[in-house]
């Protein structure tokens, strides 16, 4: 029964150990997501690394994206906002 016992104990450790290094995993990637962002405020639309809430001068967002280049091709499509100039990220 002892035997039993440890099996499971250590059986519970690695399932713990797994579930932290997934959750960590996952929020290191969610760093690396992208969304595009209207902003009445700035009038502009805004690439930014959290996802947002449409809420007050955000009208809009649309993402995730996985990289800033995709982010950026996106903002280029989207009729609502303005062409940035070519000094603006």
């Amino acid at each position: 029964m002892k035997h039993r016992t440890m099996i499971m104990a250590a059986a519970s450790s690695v399932a713990i150990a797994l579930f932290v290094a997934c959750v960590s995993g996952s929020a290191a990637r969610a760093d690396e997501l992208y969304w595009v962002v209207g902003n009445r405020a700035s009038a502009k639309c805004e690439i930014v690394t959290s996802n947002p809430v449409i809420i007050g001068d955000i009208w809009f967002a649309d993402g995730p994206y996985r990289s800033r280049a995709d982010a950026k091709l996106a903002r280029s499509t989207i009729g609502a906002c303005p062409k940035p100039k070519s000094d603006e990220d």
